[in-house]
């Protein structure tokens, strides 16, 4: 368990903002907040990562207490604050918790500055095995008590499932490419998604982008390494090697899948 530090200042002071909005519109039902992502597993980069928190509450929210959270993130974004924007996160109730549902109820959501309700996706598969094992708490107790194990195959079937069902479609439209730093974020994504694919656990973009340069194909070691120099806001990546490369990793994934 690690009791949350940030490395940058800037992170600590939006965490306690967070920290004290969230506890003041829950009150008595605020049960925990934690964080997962870079913060958690390593290698976050200010330019370019999020800050991804998850808060429990001990009940369901009450239609006055997912209003108040979404006045606590208004205020929170209108802060002036740079790394406010970068908040992403969910709000589940503790008996939500236990395992991926992609059928329970929606809940608050919070992403690219925009606060809604909506129900977890299979990514939640990965953020549940963060938690168990790089678990990372602001503030309340540890939650490997209220949550199922997560097995190796739980890991690749839910990459099996995302190569398939968001990242396969953009081969035959790839609108999403062009968008700002998106071309950076598929190829680092590729690099996670295969490193799972061989080991069954989840690594940083560092780590498994490292590892893709060194065991696969060398055709793709520039494209990698050019992911890590793309400026955010520059959208020339290039879009014909990263749909190749999004194209062998959906490959590699049904080839995996097909084999356990």
């Amino acid at each position: 368990m690690s009791q949350f530090t940030a490395s940058d200042p800037g992170v600590d002071v939006v965490v306690q903002d967070l920290l004290e909005a969230v506890k003041d519109a829950l009150g008595e039902n605020f049960f925990g907040l934690y964080l997962y992502g870079s913060l958690a597993t390593g290698g976050f980069v200010p330019s370019r990562s999020d800050i991804d928190f998850l808060v429990i509450s001990r009940t369901g929210l009450t239609e006055a207490e997912i209003e108040r959270l979404e006045e606590a993130h208004q205020r929170l974004w209108n802060s002036g604050s740079k790394w406010a924007a970068k908040l992403e996160g969910k709000y589940l109730p503790l008996e939500q918790l236990k395992r991926n549902d992609p059928a329970a109820p929606p809940v608050p959501t919070v992403n690219e500055g925009q606060y809604y309700l909506d129900r977890e996706g299979v990514d939640w598969v990965f953020q549940r095995h963060v938690l168990i094992e790089h678990e990372t708490i602001v503030e309340g107790p540890s939650l490997k008590p209220y949550i199922d194990p997560v097995s190796t195959r739980d890991l690749q079937t839910a990459i099996g499932e995302l190569l398939e069902g968001w990242w396969a479609p953009m081969l035959a439209n790839p609108k999403r490419l062009t968008s700002p730093g998106y071309p950076a974020y598929a190829v680092l994504s590729m690099c996670r998604a295969l490193y799972l694919l061989e080991f069954g656990t989840i690594a940083s973009k560092e780590q498994a982008s490292s590892w893709v340069k060194s065991s696969q194909p060398s055709k793709w070691a520039s494209l990698i390494t050019g992911a890590f120099q793309w400026e955010e806001g520059d959208p020339d990546g290039p879009l014909d090697e990263t749909r190749a490369f999004i194209e062998y990793t959906v490959e590699r994934g049904r080839e995996v899948l097909g084999q356990v």
